[in-house]
């Protein structure tokens, strides 16, 4: 299987098809914002396509990643979605994060239409997406798995099979609401130490050598305490991953506090204005809270 049709080139679509087109698979894109698809495929020796549906035709396999459930059964099932366009057999592959119920459902359809579906959401933002070391949480069919893992191995290099359909969704879901959990507490933690008069450089120091390291005090503490907000996962896309979490953890009867907090903290971002910039800006819910800005006098 050679050819891919690729739909979405936001900041995560845009390097993972660029990785597969570098891998020596023939990329055939689409993305909602016009003319951008163009300028992508000229840059990186790609072909665009006008619709999904064109992106889709002749392809072994068709990916997807858009922002969420409503977008992927758009692109797939909808009007000139890529199911229209695809040949019977064809795989495909969504790896957005999107709510599990979405996922089995768009699958079914696809199934339904003898094509393969399997879900295979991503973790890493946009530095491993750069550089092709996502992990990738694929939920499906064992063959359908084994099918799309070439294309994986273009962009990821921790590659998970870790259920059946929609499996990879509510890992994904989980995963990110611990990510954002961890934020969370590191921007209060920046808080705290700042009304204290401590130095913050020697506090990331000494968090990211201890227990409390985590990939957040690798990535984020230096942006937050340069109020450095340069989207690598935007606000609004953190918390519609972390509420999907919740409603997933609400239909199984079990609690997630340390999510409830985090999406109330994404939730006060996005109505200070910071639904566009990286997920870091929690911290600006946490300085208003506590009436200080960290590093200031």
């Amino acid at each position: 299987m050679t050819s891919v049709g690729f739909l979405g080139l936001g900041i995560m679509g845009s390097r993972m098809a660029a990785n597969l087109q570098r891998a020596g698979f023939e990329v055939t894109a689409w993305t909602r914002t016009a003319g951008k698809a163009d300028a992508w495929a000229q840059e990186h020796g790609a072909r665009a396509a006008a619709t999904p549906a064109e992106a889709a035709a002749g392809a072994d396999a068709v990916i997807s990643m858009v922002v969420d459930g409503p977008q992927v059964e758009a692109v797939l099932l909808g009007d000139d979605g890529a199911a229209s366009g695809a040949t019977a057999g064809t795989l495909f592959v969504d790896m957005s994060t999107i709510a599990p119920t979405d996922a089995r459902r768009i699958g079914t359809a696809l199934t339904q239409d003898g094509h393969a579906f399997v879900d295979a959401p991503v973790t890493g933002s946009s530095p491993k997406a750069e550089d092709g070391t996502l992990t990738i949480m694929a939920g499906g069919a064992e063959e359908d798995v084994a099918r799309a893992r070439p294309f994986f191995e273009a962009m990821g290099s921790l590659i998970i099979h870790v259920g059946g359909p929609g499996d990879g969704q509510r890992i994904k879901l989980i995963s990110n609401s611990v990510a954002a959990a961890n934020c969370v507490t590191l921007a209060q933690a920046l808080v705290a130490a700042s009304a204290g008069g401590l130095d913050l450089a020697r506090l990331t120091e000494v968090l990211g050598a201890g227990a409390a390291a985590s990939a957040m005090v690798t990535l984020k503490a230096g942006p937050m305490r340069e109020h450095d907000y340069t989207t690598l996962f935007k606000t609004e896309h953190m918390l519609k991953d972390v509420r999907l979490c919740l409603e997933e953890a609400q239909a199984a009867g079990v609690p997630f506090p340390a999510a409830a907090l985090a999406r109330d903290a994404l939730v006060a971002a996005v109505g200070r204005g910071f639904g566009d910039a990286d997920f870091a800006a929690v911290l600006e819910v946490f300085e208003g809270m506590a009436g200080l800005r960290i590093g200031e006098p």
